[in-house]
């Protein structure tokens, strides 16, 4: 369960990469100048960066010990 929330964790911090990256993008600053707001997808990706990653913490804390 541990490697579950390592993995899930990394996904999050992908997307949070991507979703940073899609911010600073051309698109997003085009749509910035008109409606004051990033794309939607580069928002989408953000959150769900953050989620994935708060998921996979969790995984990662609630997981049994492993046993020696």
């Amino acid at each position: 369960m541990k490697l579950a929330g390592i993995l899930v964790f990394v996904a999050g911090v992908v997307l949070l990469i991507f979703g940073i990256n899609a911010t600073e993008s051309f698109a997003s600053s085009v749509s910035e100048v008109f409606t004051g707001n990033p794309t939607d997808r580069s928002m989408w990706l953000v959150l769900g960066g953050i989620v994935t990653c708060v998921v996979g913490a969790v995984l990662f804390a609630k997981s049994p010990r492993a046993l020696a």
